[in-house]
């Protein structure tokens, strides 16, 4: 008869997910977890089969947390401006989590048409706010979108990495910016 598990998975990745958060992936180890839970590292090991089993349900809890931001930023009035700024806003109120989830290596054979698919779940709903909201078809909905993510992307990271700051304002003001220009730029290439 197996031994009874003295924790359940979820107390578990919620261990690691606090560690995560304080002190980054590198510090989630199962001697970490068991110090956080008063315990030694064994029991985890009697609800996972490895530390490899243990770091993929932090990182499912951790999509989760960027996906309630994403739902949050459909909500607003300009649903994909919302996305953007939820985007930053999780950078920066979850910085290790937003690098687990976004600032590592990728596959080689990754191309950039294929990242945003890959790494965000909310990839189908965030470009269906586009065509909901502009005059675009589904391919320039993509193309904005990858444009944005990129824009976004460096301003998560610059506040993520805690280089720079940023006001809800100023976030706002910018990726608006940057969105027209680039509408534009997609609807006057429709129109010659």
């Amino acid at each position: 008869m197996p031994p009874r598990a003295k924790f359940t998975k979820k107390e578990i990745v919620d261990a690691g997910l606090t560690i995560l958060r304080e002190s980054g992936i590198t510090a989630v180890t199962a001697r970490e977890i068991g110090r956080y839970l008063g315990s030694s590292s064994r029991p985890i090991f009697t609800v996972f089969e490895n530390m490899g089993e243990v770091l993929d349900g932090i990182e499912d809890r951790a999509r989760e947390i960027y996906s309630d931001y994403v739902h949050q930023g459909l909500q607003q009035n300009l649903a994909f401006r919302g996305v953007g700024q939820a985007y930053i806003s999780f950078a920066m109120n979850e910085p290790q989590l937003f690098r687990l989830l976004f600032m590592r290596k990728l596959p080689d054979d990754m191309v950039l048409g294929k990242i945003l698919p890959e790494i965000d779940d909310n990839y189908p709903s965030i470009v269906k706010s586009i065509t909901d909201q502009y005059p675009v078809t589904n391919e320039d909905a993509v193309i904005l979108y990858r444009h944005l993510w990129i824009y976004s992307h460096g301003i998560a990271a610059l506040c993520a990495t805690s280089m720079c700051r940023f006001t809800e304002q100023e976030i706002s003001d910018m990726l608006t910016a940057v969105f027209k220009a680039l509408l534009f730029e997609r609807l006057a290439g429709k129109s010659k």
